[in-house]
């Protein structure tokens, strides 16, 4: 494999389409989100995305198979709007500055074709958190801005650089003269943050006007809750172990002297 492929899985003909992209990053609030999406709407796998720019190992099953890593793409049918939905996730971005730019181009390529109106990214923005995660949001559109800040996100200041494929494709998304917005929801970012994506999907809902349930998320967020207690704990434990042991040392000095 010398460069960045889909392998279409079947040919579907959609509406206005919306592509919604949430690759594995910080927090992996996008493929969180973007992987509840795809089980809440039932969607469809459209195609496969492969690259040489993919970490180079191979995914094994519990019965010993193995393949590549890549990104899927899946598809929904909105049949009571005029638009619908392609959505894309995966196991890893490429790993290289050239890597992210090739496989950024290949996705706009290929939604493109598909005659793709808007594209929206998803991911973290790194930021202690105690209460409920915000979303920030920016947008190559003035208009699609204004409709995701009335979805209750907030306007990223200036200078906060978006790496990876979340921000490659708003920035090469111009080139195709598509619109594009990236939705950051709020995460201290070392574990999978289920909290910060149903806040990402909140705005998402009421930006575009998605009818679903993301209440099935809560059982995930309850589970992440005990880790980083169970955590803090942990920590908690080895300061009070580091403390006491060199107390014992400060003793003991004393004790020589």
């Amino acid at each position: 494999m010398k460069e960045t492929f889909v392998k279409e899985k079947m040919k579907v003909k959609l509406k206005n389409p919306i592509l919604i992209e949430g690759l594995p990053g910080l927090g992996m609030v996008g493929r969180i989100a973007t992987r509840y999406l795809i089980k809440q709407l039932k969607a469809k796998k459209l195609a496969e995305l492969y690259s040489p720019h993919f970490p180079y190992y191979v995914h094994v099953n519990k019965k010993g198979s193995v393949r590549l890593l890549r990104g899927n793409f899946y598809f929904s049918k909105n049949h009571n709007a005029e638009t619908d939905f392609i959505f894309l996730t995966g196991d890893s971005q490429a790993q290289t500055i050239e890597g992210q730019y090739e496989v950024s181009s290949c996705i706009l390529n290929f939604v493109s074709k598909l005659n793709t109106k808007l594209i929206v990214t998803l991911g973290g923005y790194r930021k202690e958190v105690e209460k409920k995660p915000q979303v920030v949001a920016v947008s190559t559109n003035p208009g699609v801005l204004k409709k995701a800040l009335q979805a209750n996100a907030l306007a990223s200041s200036s200078g906060n650089p978006i790496v990876g494929t979340a921000g490659l494709l708003l920035g090469l998304a111009k080139f195709q003269n598509i619109d594009a917005v990236c939705l950051l929801g709020e995460t201290r970012g070392y574990l999978p943050d289920p909290l910060a994506a149903k806040s990402v999907l909140e705005v998402l809902q009421k930006m575009l006007d998605m009818k679903m349930d993301i209440g099935d998320l809560d059982k995930e967020i309850k589970k992440s809750k005990q880790i980083v207690a169970k955590m803090r704990e942990i920590e908690h434990r080895r300061e009070e172990y580091a403390r006491k042991k060199r107390k014992t040392e400060e003793e003991r000095i004393t004790y020589i002297s």
